[in-house]
């Protein structure tokens, strides 16, 4: 069980790890802190084909919420494009983001022990504009109240790869991450802005932070420079993904991935410890396939 733990009086920097260093450091670093990023996880050439993948997409979209309540329409941001469905829109994506062996690892490592099963809740390519205000500072898990009220010995909810697919500056927007808030005593409590430190990285550099630690997308002060990244979630089996992903992906594409990438996205039954697995159809007892 982590020790509770106090706000800081001031922010620390994010450690930084290479993805070479392996599972094991990365995970050290994110217990400590709550976040680190993860330097070097996606290749400048893998970047430039997703973002080759996504950009009709990106283009021919606007920017905003649709959505009706005014918390969530600024939570989302006036001047910053979210596009959903990233597994459907991109070949790359599909074969070598959702198939990369240290998200697995780190995955694998979280989630089997305590819950048996993990999926994706969602991808998302996020591009913040320039003038545009910061996010309000936010957990990743609040999506599952009964976690916020569980605090911080709880199991993990989720966790979240935001993929820098350009580079990230403090005045470009970088997210903004309070290190060791995944360890305070009451998780009603989001900080400030004061508290927070800027996960500034190069292109193919991930932030990998936990559901718990507070975080939101900064402030684009440039006048023209959009910050784009995506973010990657993942989150235990039980629990309902936020993206729909078997209405948004056709079967012809789940056929093409493989039993571990149908299984993110929902087109495989989910198995978890102590329990016969869930997302079944007639109870079987094998693995079953939806496509």
């Amino acid at each position: 069980m982590p020790d509770v733990g106090t706000p800081p009086l001031r922010p620390r920097k994010l450690q930084e790890v290479p993805a070479l260093a392996g599972c094991d450091a990365v995970l050290k670093a994110v217990r400590e802190d709550g976040a680190v990023i993860i330097k070097g996880l996606f290749t400048c050439d893998q970047v430039a084909r997703l973002n080759a993948d996504v950009q009709p997409a990106m283009e021919a979209m606007g920017s905003g919420s649709k959505h009706a309540e005014e918390w969530v329409r600024d939570f989302h941001g006036d001047s910053t494009k979210r596009l959903n469905n990233i597994v459907g829109l991109s070949a790359t994506f599909r074969s070598e983001f959702l198939e990369h062996p240290l998200i697995h690892a780190l995955c694998e490592a979280i989630y089997l022990t305590d819950t048996g099963g993990y999926w994706m809740n969602s991808t998302q390519v996020i591009d913040i504009a320039p003038r545009s205000k910061p996010q309000p500072l936010h957990r990743d898990q609040w999506q599952f109240p009964v976690f916020q009220l569980a605090g911080a010995s709880a199991p993990e909810a989720s966790c979240n790869f935001i993929v820098a697919l350009s580079r990230f500056t403090e005045a470009n927007g970088a997210t903004r991450v309070i290190p060791g808030s995944h360890l305070w005593a009451d998780f009603r409590d989001n900080g400030s802005p004061e508290d927070t430190a800027a996960a500034e990285m190069g292109i193919g550099d991930a932030c990998f932070i936990s559901g718990k630690v507070v975080h939101g997308g900064g402030a684009n002060t440039t006048v023209d420079e959009t910050r784009r990244g995506m973010a990657i979630v993942f989150q235990c089996s039980y629990l309902t993904p936020e993206e729909a992903h078997p209405f948004n992906i056709d079967a012809d594409i789940a056929r093409t991935l493989s039993a571990r990438g149908q299984r993110m996205i929902g087109y495989r039954s989910q198995f978890l410890k102590d329990s016969p697995g869930v997302w079944k159809r007639n109870y079987g007892e094998i693995d079953e396939v939806y496509c």
